[in-house]
């Protein structure tokens, strides 16, 4: 730390700091709480922040700082404001020292600042003794360590977590800080503890299942804490963004193979129901995705339905209620830990499919209600979204390149549901082992193209990457389930779980703002529609022996390590989102 005499100063010492590293301006008459200095110059998600009287800025937000502050020498020595014209003049009065009229200068020049909430935290610049003695009563009035305990839980979370998960987990996290553990060491160590958990089911004894039970609820415990650790600690990073939402999938379907696993010790069989349990969670996660990319950021998005939600959302049982209706990742992992612990494998994944039946039914009607009774337009962003969430490979691609569908606002998911229909019904209802699955794909994938032949800008539009996932998934497991040919079904399990890897990839790459994965890469592993003629074909070809079982390993095995490497280089690359993901509730 290095005090400046004036804002000429400050602007030399500034230029003499290393390009790589962040910068900060304080006021020195600074009064305020710690927390609040750590919230507004500590947060490496955003390039500059601001509170008042301080200010910093990151490497890529330096430059524009310097200019700003060596021309703001001079209006500064005179006390004239240094933003321009166009700028809040609220916000100018606000804070009129040096760090406060740079933070408004980078704002005018478009340099975005952010601003953090500091609730009930103190940070002020008082010019007067009077104001002086009042700051430093107020800092002292407030313990801003409860508040940055506070401040670590998520605000928005599920029943279970917030009542018997983030009351101790919280300590936790504050514990792992001062040690100097990062958020990911406590993720990595939930991925392995839920890793534990699965090979203790797999033994299939009761003692096994009641470790499992235990230890899942661990793994539950630590994945609360890395959140909040990073929260607490503000240590906000790509790696542990990436890291956080793919380990909690990785985590619960090998929980899911570890009981089929142990389960199959003791002589019962329940790859189908492992396999439908993650292929019903999956299509959840995608229904949430879709609508809400579809609607972030629509024009008018309003709706009677929505309004209804608000209202409820007033009153707080209801809040709680409609949260554990849609069976959250907390209350989720509580019933599957319990349920392991005193009774079966096979009772876990029957209340399993029926809770998340349920929730699926609940979730869907009131985003169906919502989407056919706003009047939302929506933008061409979300459009491209919806396309990428579809993983339409090159045989869709080239139908909706030669042919567009009909117009009309439910042509598209209507176009889909038929092609899925026609799919998944071919796999239930033909002969296995004959060329009807196959001819049933082939017009799959022309429907396919035809629902992707225009931008998804209609009411239900967000449903056309949802119903391709279904039945990209339930063909799979029909066909596997059906061929008869040992461990074909766990196979089937291992290609879901590396398509549905890429599926997830996807969607954390949209939502960090850098879109999806680079066009070669569908195209390398076929799209939604290619990859299911391909298993359509391999039922056809492989009707005998273990073939059938032999090629899905291999098309799950090619799959995953294409999806994994070029996942891998990019979220350790320089040009993935410096976001920090909150998580979902599902």
């Amino acid at each position: 730390m290095t005090a400046a005499a004036d804002a000429g100063e400050a602007a030399e010492l500034l230029a003499a700091v290393p390009a790589g590293r962040r910068v900060a301006l304080v006021d020195p008459r600074f009064i305020g709480h710690v927390h609040a200095l750590r919230l507004g110059l500590t947060d490496p998600r955003f390039a500059a922040a601001s509170i008042p009287g301080a200010l910093t800025a990151q490497p890529e937000a330096r430059p524009a700082l310097l200019r700003a502050l060596r021309r703001a020498v001079t209006a500064v020595g005179a006390g004239a404001p240094v933003a321009s014209s166009g700028t809040d003049a609220v916000a100018v009065a606000e804070d009129r020292t040096v760090p406060g009229r740079l933070a408004d200068a980078l704002d005018a020049e478009g340099t975005r600042v952010q601003r953090p909430e500091l609730g009930s935290l103190t940070a002020s610049v008082p010019s007067r003794p009077e104001e002086r003695n009042t700051a430093r009563a107020a800092v002292a009035a407030v313990d801003d360590e409860a508040v940055r305990l506070r401040s670590a839980v998520k605000a928005h979370d599920g029943f279970f977590t917030t009542y018997f998960i983030s009351p101790y987990s919280r300590y936790i996290a504050r514990w792992c800080a001062r040690r100097g553990l990062t958020p990911n060491q406590v993720t990595t160590a939930s991925l392995v503890t839920a890793l534990i958990a699965a090979g203790s089911a797999a033994t299939g004894t009761r003692g096994g299942y009641v470790a499992a039970g235990v230890l899942l609820l661990l793994s539950f415990v630590l994945d609360c804490t890395d959140g909040q650790l990073a929260r607490y600690s503000l240590q906000y990073s790509t790696m542990g963004a990436w890291l956080d939402a793919t380990f909690d999938r990785a985590k619960e379907y090998a929980y899911y193979a570890g009981l089929a696993l142990g389960a199959a010790r003791t002589g019962d069989d329940v790859w189908v129901l492992a396999l439908g349990a993650m292929v019903l969670q999956a299509c959840r996660h995608v229904v949430d995705f879709s609508f809400n990319e579809a609607n972030h950021d629509a024009v008018s998005n309003t709706s009677p339905t929505a309004a209804l939600s608000d209202k409820l959302d007033s009153v707080g049982w209801t809040v709680w209620l409609r949260r554990m209706i849609v069976l959250p990742i907390g209350e989720r992992w509580a019933m599957i830990a319990v349920l392991t612990a005193v009774t079966t494998p096979r009772i876990v994944f029957y209340a399993l499919l029926v809770g998340c039946a349920l929730a699926a039914c609940y979730t869907t009607a009131g985003r169906l209600l919502r989407s056919l009774t706003r009047k939302a337009q929506r933008t061409d962003r979300a459009a491209r979204a919806l396309a990428d969430l579809a993983d339409s490979g090159p045989l869709a691609q080239a139908v909706a390149a030669a042919v567009r569908r009909p117009g009309g606002g439910f042509t598209a998911p209507l176009l889909a549901f038929v092609g899925a229909l026609v799919m998944v019904g071919a796999a239930v209802f033909t002969p296995y082992g004959g060329w009807s699955a196959v001819g049933a794909a082939a017009v799959y994938a022309v429907l396919s193209g035809l629902a992707v032949s225009r931008p998804l800008k209609g009411a239900l539009d967000w449903l056309v990457p949802p119903v391709f996932r279904a039945a990209e998934y339930c063909t799979i497991l029909v066909l596997a389930a059906r061929s008869d040919v040992p461990h074909a079904v766990p196979a089937a399990f291992g290609l879901v779980s590396a398509v549905a890897y890429h599926h997830y990839d996807t969607v954390y790459r949209i939502r960090g703002g850098t879109g999806a994965p680079p066009g070669w890469l569908v195209r390398v592993i076929g799209g939604h529609e290619g990859r299911t003629l391909v298993v359509a074909v391999l039922a056809a070809l492989l009707t005998h022996g273990s073939g059938f079982t032999t090629a899905l390993t291999a098309l799950a095995a090619a799959v995953a390590l294409v999806v994994l490497v070029e996942s891998i280089r990019f979220w350790v690359s320089s040009s993935a989102p410096a976001v920090h993901d909150e998580g979902e509730l599902a």
